[in-house]
């Protein structure tokens, strides 16, 4: 037969539910140019480099 086997408590069934609801702090490495806080794989908006290399050009 279609249908659950056992009761689910409310407690359970919405602890389940709470996770989805959680606030994931974004990673951040040190950007290997200027040492500044960085996203992994994206430019560096201090210096503008990736991978070691000047991307976007900087005012100075």
């Amino acid at each position: 037969m279609i249908g659950p086997k056992q009761k689910i408590s409310k407690s359970r069934r919405d602890k389940r539910r709470a996770q989805t609801w959680k606030i994931a702090m974004p990673t951040l490495v040190a950007c290997s140019k200027c040492r500044a806080l960085m996203q992994p794989h994206r430019v560096c908006k201090d210096c503008g480099s990736y991978n070691r290399r000047e991307v976007i050009k900087q005012a100075q």
